[in-house]
């Protein structure tokens, strides 16, 4: 993804969103269905349960979010980290229809909305700090996705960013406008 330059914050936010959004993607799409809902150990949860748990959230934070409390009474978190989505298909219907929460609620929004006041868990949030606070526990989980994803594929695992002693030829196509920075 190619750095804009930007002053706006919600055009930002909105652009982060999405880069992570691709980046655990482009992790999943380098694991088969199995590696999905593997765990590797009997503490560590799968890339499907982080998945379900981050579109609970999702659905939990965003749904109307500018006008009910961000943890939504029919939430139940902790069965988000319990029975994943049993295919692919149904674990990608899930993380989209999350993301789906996300940029349906900020895409619409202005500068003047940055300073309302929310709430999640019954504390008050300006509208900048709940976006915040995502900006923080999204990434957090999609570089556990990355972990696990690059666990999983080892030897055949496509770097999402810089491989592995590519720093100089990376360093030259940034210097040549042919990678982004980002």
């Amino acid at each position: 993804m190619a750095l804009e330059f930007t002053t706006s914050y919600l055009e930002d936010s909105l652009s982060l969103f999405a880069y992570y959004k691709k980046l655990g993607e482009r992790a999943m799409a380098q694991v088969s269905d199995e590696q999905l809902f593997a765990c590797i150990d009997g503490e560590a949860n799968c890339i499907g349960v982080i998945v379900k748990h981050m579109a609970g959230n999702m659905r939990s934070r965003w749904t109307d979010f500018l006008t009910t409390d961000g943890e939504k009474a029919d939430r139940n978190r902790d069965s988000e980290f319990e029975e994943p989505p049993t295919t692919r298909a149904e674990l990608l219907d899930l993380w989209e229809a999350g993301w789906d929460c996300l940029f349906s609620a900020l895409q619409p929004l202005t500068d003047a909305d940055l300073t309302r006041t929310i709430t999640i868990r019954g504390e008050k949030h300006s509208v900048m700090q709940a976006i915040n606070r995502q900006l923080a526990h999204y990434p957090h989980h999609v570089g556990q996705i990355v972990l696990l994803a690059k666990h999983f594929a080892c030897d055949h695992w496509q770097s999402l960013s810089v491989p592995r002693r590519g720093s100089a030829d990376f360093n030259r196509r940034v210097a040549a406008g042919e990678a982004s920075q980002r």
